[in-house]
């Protein structure tokens, strides 16, 4: 199986209305690099590619038979505190303030402008979770 360079084995994309504020978004509040972005005929994106950390995010102007469709991140972070600062700067609201989780994560949830939740985690133990 081949995999692209910059991409996992599951990327996640989103379909939302205003698919170039929505990738301003995670450029401003992520310190994301937009690395390609293709047009529909009428303006719209059709495809962009926004990386973030090891990761690679795609999103598309929703419309037609691909209606938006929110869904929650999980987004591993140097300090949890500064990139919730970060993504509610770049216009997210707090969805649940940033503390210390039993689990071994410092973490946060802000949902940005088009109704997606990122929780925004550092993880403070290196170990894997248990149960």
């Amino acid at each position: 199986m081949y995999v692209p360079p910059g991409f996992n084995t599951i990327t996640p994309y989103f379909f939302v209305k205003g698919a170039d504020q929505f990738v301003a978004f995670l450029v401003k509040a992520f310190d994301g690099t937009e690395v390609l972005r293709s047009l529909r005929p009428d303006g719209h994106i059709a495809n962009a590619q926004v990386r973030i950390g090891t990761s690679t995010i795609m999103a598309s102007e929703a419309g037609g038979s691909y209606a938006p469709m929110p869904t929650a991140c999980y987004i591993y972070v140097e300090d949890a505190d500064k990139a919730m600062a970060q993504a509610l700067a770049a216009g997210g609201t707090q969805e649940m303030e940033v503390s210390d989780m039993p689990y071994g994560d410092r973490q946060g949830g802000v949902k940005d402008p088009h109704g997606n939740i990122w929780w925004v985690s550092q993880r403070l133990v290196h170990a894997p979770y248990s149960a």
